[in-house]
């Protein structure tokens, strides 16, 4: 096999080379239905366009999908981060809305803190149910995401709890040198979180506790509270995406923020790589995986396909990125090189004829 054959199969090989191809692809359709998807504006010092939108919407979904990423690598899952969102939001839009001054910096702050603070509690409530109490990750979850949905409504009083607060809103639609603030809050994160996985030993206990947590335990790992802590780093990164959701309307709504995210931050970290089995992660990968997502939901709005069929037209596209990265399944629409099959003792391949001892 020659060095360019060596490359090329290398390349295809790579775990982000199908999502890469795939969002390259989706972004030329986008290109040939609307010329203008490509162009960048500037409007009062600001940048604007479909590019810049797709960036800013897949913020919160980054954020969710980061926290993911360290759950599914301890072999976890959490579905209870869509419920966090709102519960996070809601509590931040209630103290807001009960303040005089809706725009004062203090307290925009201290209903951040409040809605973070709420958010750990109950992410701290899945550490506990998983790493102590040892119920299934998809058991323990589910009840707080059917719970913490009822929980931020009872917060809301079953109302769209409306604020008006400059500073809450610009956490969704803000601005900082010229590009939305949301996309430097995920960017932010997802670095934060590299550099005390990547740069210190906890990404490599995190990846041996979902390769084998009994064996780290062996090893002198203390498993449970490895897989405590990512739990609780996940509530943290939903919340901050709850604040986003419920900045970006000026409003919480305990049954609509946060609906279904669960699912887009799995798909995410599915694409980007990560096994659901757990063990090894990449953060990268789940950072492309979640801009894959928001610009597939992009594409189906503005190609106009109707609410009924959207969902449907993303589960197939995701569908098809996951299997086309399954190793097994190309294996099955690639040609292998017939090898010879060695001949049969005392047989003449020439002449088909039996060779005389």
């Amino acid at each position: 096999m020659s060095t360019e054959q060596s490359r090329y199969r290398a390349l295809t090989t790579h775990r982000l080379f199908w999502p890469v191809v795939v969002l390259v692809a989706l972004v030329v359709a986008n290109t040939v239905y609307r010329p203008g998807f490509l162009s960048v504006q500037v409007r009062d010092g600001h940048l604007y366009g479909s590019l810049i939108d797709i960036l800013r919407l897949s913020a919160p979904l980054i954020l969710v999908a980061l926290g993911m990423t360290l759950v599914i690598a301890t072999g976890g899952i959490d579905l209870s981060v869509g419920s966090l969102c709102a519960i996070s939001g809601a509590v931040a839009c209630l103290y807001i809305s009960r303040q005089p001054d809706q725009n004062s910096m203090g307290g925009v702050l201290t209903a951040l803190a409040l809605g973070l603070a709420v958010a750990l509690v109950l992410g701290a409530w899945n550490g506990v149910l998983v790493a102590v109490i040892g119920i299934q990750p998809i058991i323990a979850t589910l009840i707080l995401m059917v719970a913490g949905r009822g929980l931020a409504q009872l917060i809301t009083e079953g109302q769209i709890l409306t604020i008006n607060s400059s500073p809450y809103k610009a956490i969704g639609v803000g601005h900082l040198l010229t590009l939305p603030l949301a996309i430097f809050v995920a960017l932010a994160a997802a670095l934060l979180i590299a550099a005390v996985t990547r740069r210190t030993a906890l990404g490599l206990i995190v990846e041996s506790v979902g390769g084998n947590a009994r064996a780290s335990r062996l090893a002198g790992v203390r498993s449970a509270r490895i897989t405590f802590l990512v739990y609780v780093i996940s509530a943290a990164c939903a919340a901050v995406a709850g604040f986003m959701m419920t900045a970006n309307v000026s409003s919480a709504d305990g049954n609509a923020a946060g609906l279904w995210v669960e699912l887009d931050a799995i798909l995410a970290v599915v694409i980007g790589g990560t096994s659901l089995a757990g063990g090894r992660f990449s953060l990268g990968g789940t950072i492309l995986g979640a801009l894959l997502i928001q610009t597939l939901t992009t594409t189906v709005y503005a190609m106009n396909i109707s609410p009924q069929t959207s969902l449907l037209f993303k589960a197939v596209v995701v569908i098809a990125v996951c299997l086309i990265q399954a190793p097994g399944f190309r294996a099955r629409f690639t040609r292998r090189r017939r090898r010879p099959v060695p001949a049969a003792a005392g047989v003449d391949e020439t002449r088909k004829e039996q060779v005389p001892a």
